[in-house]
């Protein structure tokens, strides 16, 4: 899906265990990427889009995706669509979600110490290698070369969606037009999935999606960074920040 996956596992297993649990993930996501890609006509998303394959003979996980984003799209006021830009698009949804389903098959297979990240979206369990909570750093949306906060746990799921790689390229539906007044929004939370698509939905907002953040039920959490170069973020966020750009919003 055009974005690049890494994977850490911290368990203490043989070296071929590891290596199957590996193959094993990334064969997961090629799967995902050859069914929800959008940048590759034989997808079974391009090929629904196009008519020429039925919702009824798609996939299980094609049509569960496709309800999933039906609730997201409810419960956000319609501002994660998949359809947004005029055609079938899950993927601020799909791409959380694939490394949710690869999270959760590593746990079951025994693994339960990893790091999945699927271009910043980032669901982590347990522990590192070293036995310290995992350590993840968000990008500062003004320079790549520095964070501007750093998430600390042993099971989070922290989605990013933000505009300083490809512009504002996220579609507010109502107006049809690309969104403005957020510059990165990160939203944690127990599903990367959904996390996902919150994050989405939030930058689609544009100003007023910090206060639609701030009414989200308890556990998530989340982090903004508006265009004018303010930090807020939910009091109980498990971050480090820079006091001086940091200020607290009232969820």
């Amino acid at each position: 899906m055009g974005t690049a996956i890494s994977l850490d596992l911290a368990d203490d297993l043989p070296a071929a265990t590891l290596h199957e649990l590996a193959e094993r993930t990334f064969d997961w996501l090629r799967e995902v990427d050859a069914r929800f890609s959008t940048y590759r006509d034989d997808s079974e998303v391009c090929r629904l889009d196009r008519g020429e394959l039925r919702a009824a003979d798609a996939s299980g996980d094609l049509r569960a995706v496709l309800e999933r984003c039906a609730d997201l799209w409810s419960s956000t006021d319609g501002f994660f669509d998949a359809y947004a830009t005029g055609r079938l698009d899950p993927s601020g949804y799909v791409k959380g979600w694939a490394a949710q389903v690869a999270s959760d098959r590593l746990v079951a297979a025994g693994a339960p110490n990893h790091c999945v990240n699927a271009g910043g979206d980032v669901r982590v369990r347990g522990r590192t290698a070293t036995g310290e909570p995992w350590r993840i750093g968000v990008r500062h949306p003004w320079d790549p070369a520095a964070t501007c906060l750093v998430l600390t746990g042993t099971d989070l799921a922290v989605a990013t969606s933000g505009v300083y790689e490809r512009g504002h390229h996220v579609v507010d539906p109502r107006r049809g037009a690309p969104a403005a007044g957020l510059r990165s929004v990160t939203v944690v939370g127990p599903d990367l999935g959904v996390a996902d698509a919150y994050a989405t939905a939030a930058v689609a907002m544009g100003g007023p999606g910090i206060a639609w953040l701030d009414r989200l039920p308890a556990p998530w959490q989340h982090a903004v960074v508006t265009d004018d170069a303010r930090l807020l973020h939910s009091r109980t966020l498990p971050a480090t920040l820079d006091p001086a750009r940091a200020r607290p919003s009232p969820g």
